[in-house]
């Protein structure tokens, strides 16, 4: 295969493992605190466009289904898209490896200086800055997605059993899920 000339785009418009790694550790260090969703979204669907909005919808929500951190789920769901394998492990690696440095750092620092009241205040404030990254994001992800009263009444029905009632979210889902596919299943249309 030969190197496409200058000026050409390339034929394999993919991301390389490198960039994947860069991706990933770019959401991870910029959602100190949470917020790990809204800047996978940012990175992922705005930024590098590798995937559009539905896509990145429906994959969050298999991710979440799926047991493991949700995040970790995306990084391999999007690292084997474009490289297989060797894509996902170059994804999480650049999702993992220096937050792991970092929390490993802070963790000493923090069995050290934990009974300092400003620490306590850091924390908080990153805790609400997290919460409004979530909020966000689910703002601007419902903009594309809850278009008519049936997605909106079956994202209400979640966050009210499982946000304000606080039933598990396994509950929520065995209860709305087939709703939902009820819903969504495509239907001849009569001639």
């Amino acid at each position: 295969m030969s190197n496409p000339a200058i000026g050409e785009p390339k034929s394999d418009p993919s991301p390389s493992l490198w960039e994947l790694v860069l991706a990933f550790n770019q959401i991870a260090l910029a959602s100190f605190g949470g917020g790990l969703s809204a800047w996978s979204r940012e990175i992922v669907v705005v930024e590098k466009k590798w995937m559009q909005e539905e896509e990145f919808l429906s994959a969050t929500t298999m991710c979440r289904i799926l047991p493991g951190a949700n995040q970790v789920n995306m990084a391999v769901f999007v690292g084997t898209k474009f490289r297989g394998i060797p894509g996902a492990l170059a994804a999480v690696l650049g999702l993992s490896a220096i937050p792991v440095l970092v929390v490993l750092g802070l963790g000493a620092a923090y069995f050290k200086f934990h009974h300092v009241p400003s620490l306590q205040k850091i924390l908080h404030g990153a805790a609400a800055a997290a919460v409004a990254l979530t909020i966000t994001m689910a703002v601007k992800t419902g903009r594309k997605c809850l278009h008519g009263p049936a997605p909106i009444l079956l994202f209400l029905a979640t966050f009210v059993m499982n946000g304000i009632f606080r039933w598990p979210l396994l509950v929520a889902l065995a209860i709305v899920g087939p709703l939902s596919l009820a819903w969504a299943w495509p239907r001849k249309k009569k001639s």
